[in-house]
């Protein structure tokens, strides 16, 4: 089966008409995209933009041969032009199935938002599942995996979750990014944005042959972000995971009566993380990472290393010099060797303070000494090591 891209943005396209944003002033060239089309071995054509009829011809294709024109998504703004020849475009309802002239069978997927996905399977038993913007299947039940999704990633990354869950995306899966918007900066950090959900980007006018085989992009098991005080290293280490379902988020602050700034940046974090994920709050990390089980996001060694030193009692210089380093070593190896022998995927997050104001008091000179000791060792055991600094994430390794 054969599927040509004729466009990959949002439906307003990208960049946006009139929009001054950074990510629009910097769409240009091979990053500007019209909005999402697809066809389908010149016989299907999911959804109707316009000028389909000339992206198909520079992609080397015409549309004289399109026998079903579907729809999945109500289209604002006036109405488009329907090209000479082609079906009247429409939508199918929720769970009917078609079968084309040319073989191929289609069935109207249910979403938890206004649209409709559709599944394609080709004469000769390719699949491929096509999702509108902002859409994600409606609690899909279990799937044989699809070989390729065509969805808003970006957007959604819930909804490769919710596939993933449900054996609908498996190893061998080529997940391809469309609805692209302006959200995301396009160019090397869509691609790495992308690329840690399991999925990729392709310029308009692209044909791919679902099927065949394409690397998959190769995702690091253990990472490590790093970042200041508001740098977005906790959004950011939640972003990588968004695409996977069952993760466990391991809060490592616990709790603090009567706080109520602590309570609610507790809550922000709560806020922004998906329903499907379970929330453990302890410092005790190694068994958890000597346990298989679904991806760990451990948020943060900065609290990790504070509860470390409060048990070894490194805050007093004399405990400290009485047997607490010797202590706090053990425990940090203890980690360290944890990190390294884990089978699960890991997304730690730790404050970078090495940048900082030296600290007046000698615990506090102590605990910045700690937490860059933890740091570069937790690092070494990590594929991917990833700096935050407003907002903007540098990859330090992997």
């Amino acid at each position: 089966m054969e599927l040509t891209l004729l466009g990959t943005g949002a439906p307003t396209g990208l960049p946006r008409p009139d929009c001054p944003c950074a990510a629009c002033a910097v769409a240009r060239g091979g990053d500007a995209r019209a909005a999402t089309a697809l066809l389908v071995d010149g016989a299907l054509l999911l959804d109707l933009t316009p000028g389909a009829a000339l992206a198909a011809a520079r992609a080397g294709h015409t549309l004289a041969g399109v026998r079903q024109v579907l729809l999945t998504h109500p289209h604002a703004g006036p109405a488009v032009e329907l090209p000479a020849g082609l079906p009247t475009a429409g939508r199918v309802p929720d769970g009917r199935r078609l079968t084309l002239i040319s073989g191929h069978r289609v069935l109207a997927v249910p979403l938890d938002s206004p649209g409709t996905g559709y599944e394609v399977t080709s004469p000769e038993g390719e699949r491929l599942l096509y999702l509108p913007p902002g859409g994600a299947p409606a609690g899909p039940a279990e799937v044989r995996p699809y070989d390729m999704v065509v969805a808003d990633v970006a957007g959604r990354p819930d909804a490769l979750a919710r596939l993933r869950a449900a054996g609908g995306i498996g190893p061998a899966t080529d997940v391809i990014a469309v609805h692209i918007d302006h959200d995301v900066p396009p160019g090397p950090e869509l691609e790495r944005r992308l690329a840690a959900l399991g999925a990729r980007a392709v310029p308009d006018g692209t044909t791919l042959v679902v099927g065949e085989y394409h690397a998959v992009p190769d995702l690091p098991r253990r990472t490590l972000v790093l970042g200041g005080a508001r740098s977005g290293k906790s959004v950011e280490a939640e972003r990588r995971l968004a695409g996977f379902p069952q993760v466990v988020y391991v809060a490592t602050g616990g709790t603090r009566d009567g706080d109520a700034e602590w309570a609610a940046r507790v809550g922000l974090h709560r806020e922004r993380r998906p329903s499907s994920w379970r929330t453990e709050e302890t410092c005790e990390l190694a068994p958890l990472l000597d346990e298989s089980g679904p991806p760990l996001l451990i948020d943060c060694l900065a609290l990790w290393l504070t509860d470390a030193m409060d048990r070894v009692g490194a805050w007093d210089d004399e405990k400290w010099a009485a047997g607490g380093e010797r202590a706090l070593r053990d425990r940090t190896a203890e980690l360290v060797a944890a990190v390294r022998g884990t089978s699960r995927t890991l997304v730690a997050v730790s404050n970078e303070v090495g940048s900082g104001v030296v600290p007046a008091t000698s615990s506090g000179r102590r605990f910045r000494d700690e937490l860059g000791r933890l740091n570069a060792l937790f690092a070494a055991e990590c594929e991917q090591v990833l700096l935050v600094v407003a907002g903007q994430a540098l990859t330090l390794r992997g």
